[in-house]
């Protein structure tokens, strides 16, 4: 624009020289008026065009600044927040000589790492009194009051890894009514003394910890050390989360170890629908058996191992046919006279044990049912009652009758009213009912007395609620009934919050 101006005035200055512009006047050039204001004119509006064409220069000039300013603080601030996250990231520092292998060991280990658990917490309100003459004279006791109880029943955790070429490692510590030690109770045997309970490694246990080579993608599998004894439902399924009560059903554990480990060999697999167990085991102790629990506490050891003079033998199988339905077979042998550090008192009975176990477990359509029916014979069980019953005070055994056949069973039903229910079907909420009945000295040998307080009913009715798969807070109601007695019934109100998981 200026270039334009510049040129103006020269044209103005030529063409003053020109003769058509200019009149002489006294030897004087002047220049013609009409043109002079033209060219003025002319001038003027190249100079405003001039300044409008300056001042958008100087607004696009602004503009170009300011966005170039932000552009470099957002990019700025961008660095300054990488920088910040690289500096709030931890880095493991790297033992000298150690390959830098992080990333893929790192995913190998946590793929073959075994974490896990389950554990119960529980509250229970007893409708009736704990006096252990209550069974002596019950008319004494028919509007006792009652008394109440808050337990950490079962805590366990899960430790294994699998290692290359199919080997298993795995592990069960479990702390069994939050702590550990001896514990005193009152024993209606000895007249309502009080007794220490002594139990092997006081109230924590391992209660697996076995070592596994697989063959045929699990086909076939060979498990050496401390195992689950799979008989019956309750020992097979005893995660809080596969049954609906709030503690473990009364009748199986009534007579049955729960949970029933011991140390031994385990040949097991699975093909198509079925599953198969055979077991090699340490064998039972009589000196421990009694007439309120039969065999139950037969495999608890008072000494620091496990006394194996006799073995014995177990298997379980399963087939899952149908679909949502599965039907299970147990069954253990055994000898279990001469487990005892004083086995020179049993030296003539042998003490061979025959349990024998049915069970099954439906779910699907929101509905959930199972049952079991067990049966135990004991042979020689009159003379196991009388040896024990001469046992020396300071013996850890009982020093009762036991039976010579046990028998139990049960039916629970339940259904999840969450499962119709479109938007809460992400969880469960069950109702369900349970009967079932128990007698620890269902038949005994001659000279041995049935006592009738171990025969019993047990009805139960209670909610399972959900809000996730691997936790559940339970409601139950149960009564227990003495028929053919003028015991009276025993009511309990339960509580508890329990969960069951394996982190990988």
């Amino acid at each position: 624009m200026r270039k334009k101006i510049f040129l103006a005035v020269l044209t103005l200055v030529t063409l003053g020289i020109n003769s058509t512009l200019f009149s002489q006047t006294d030897d004087t050039m002047v220049l013609k008026k009409s043109d002079y204001q033209q060219l003025l004119e002319r001038i003027e509006k190249l100079e405003r065009a001039a300044k409008l064409e300056s001042t958008a220069k100087l607004e696009s000039t602004a503009k170009s600044d300011s966005t170039s300013k932000l552009d470099s603080a957002e990019k700025s601030n961008s660095t300054a927040k990488l920088d910040r996250t690289e500096k709030q990231r931890p880095r493991q520092p790297r033992q000298p000589g150690q390959r830098d292998t992080s990333q893929p060991f790192l995913k190998k280990f946590r793929e073959n790492l075994i974490l896990g658990g389950y554990g119960e917490a529980v509250g229970q309100g007893f409708l009736y009194s704990s006096n252990f003459n209550r069974y002596s004279y019950p008319e004494n006791y028919k509007d006792a009051k009652g008394y109440g109880r808050v337990d950490l029943p079962h805590v366990v955790f899960v430790l294994g890894y699998k290692f290359k070429n199919n080997w298993t490692m795995y592990s069960e510590i479990e702390f069994e009514h939050g702590g550990m030690g001896g514990a005193i109770e009152i024993e209606n045997e000895e007249f309502g003394e009080y007794e220490t309970e002594i139990e092997k490694g006081g109230e924590v246990n391992i209660e697996q910890f076995w070592i596994q080579k697989s063959f045929l993608n699990e086909a076939l599998n060979i498990r050496v050390g401390h195992i689950i004894v799979p008989i019956g439902l309750t020992n097979q399924f005893h995660l809080p989360t596969e049954f609906f009560s709030v503690l473990r059903q009364e009748e199986e554990t009534t007579i049955f170890p729960s949970t029933w480990h011991q140390t031994g060999i385990s040949l097991w697999g699975e093909r198509k629908k079925w599953r198969y167990e055979f077991q090699l085991l340490s064998g039972l102790s009589a000196e421990m058996f009694n007439d309120a629990n039969f065999i139950k506490d037969g495999s608890t050891s008072t000494h620091e191992f496990t006394i194996a003079n006799t073995l014995a033998g177990s298997f379980r199988i399963d087939n899952s046919s149908v679909k949502g339905l599965r039907l299970g077979l147990s069954g253990y042998f055994g000898n279990t006279a001469k487990n005892s550090l004083k086995s020179d008192n049993y030296s003539k009975v042998n003490g061979t044990l025959i349990l024998g176990t049915l069970d099954f477990t439906y779910k699907d359509y929101g509905v959930w049912l199972y049952g079991n029916f067990d049966y135990g014979h004991l042979f020689d069980s009159k003379e196991i009652s009388r040896i024990n019953k001469n046992m020396s005070k300071n013996s850890p055994s009982p020093r009762t009758n036991v039976a010579s056949d046990a028998m139990c069973y049960t039916i629970n039903a339940g259904y999840d009213i969450f499962s119709s229910i479109k938007s809460l079907n992400k969880m469960k909420l069950y109702f369900f009912e349970h009967f079932g009945y128990v007698n620890s000295m269902y038949k005994t040998a001659s000279g041995i007395l049935q006592d009738n307080k171990y025969r019993k009913y047990i009805v139960s009715s209670g909610i399972n609620f959900y809000p996730i798969k691997e936790v559940a807070i339970k409601i139950e109601y149960s009564s227990r009934f003495f028929p053919k007695t003028n015991y009276n019934d025993e009511n309990t109100i339960s509580i508890g919050i329990v969960y069951s998981s394996f982190f990988n």
